[in-house]
């Protein structure tokens, strides 16, 4: 499978979120979270800054889910990652 151009395919990291006082919040109260958090497959191949493994944070807002061989991703821009981990 390759890539075109600044797409990047990624699977999305469903994780826990606590609050400072241990709480565990609700996936509805996550849900109205902006950002997600992804492990990249496969950048594109004018993705220069971004790499296969990588851990990002991007608009959950933007791009669009596919099934590829019966496993869901998530294909989206560049420009919408906000942060490498």
């Amino acid at each position: 499978m390759k890539l075109i151009g600044k797409n990047i395919l990624i699977e999305v990291i469903h994780e826990e979120v606590k609050t400072s006082s241990g709480l565990l919040l609700s996936t509805e109260d996550t849900s109205q979270f902006r950002y997600s958090k992804g492990k990249v497959i496969e950048p594109g191949t004018n993705v220069d800054v971004i790499s296969k493994g990588d851990v990002i944070y991007y608009d959950k807002r933007q791009g669009y889910t596919m099934l590829i061989e019966n496993d869901k991703f998530t294909v989206i821009q560049e420009r919408d990652v906000v942060v490498v981990l």
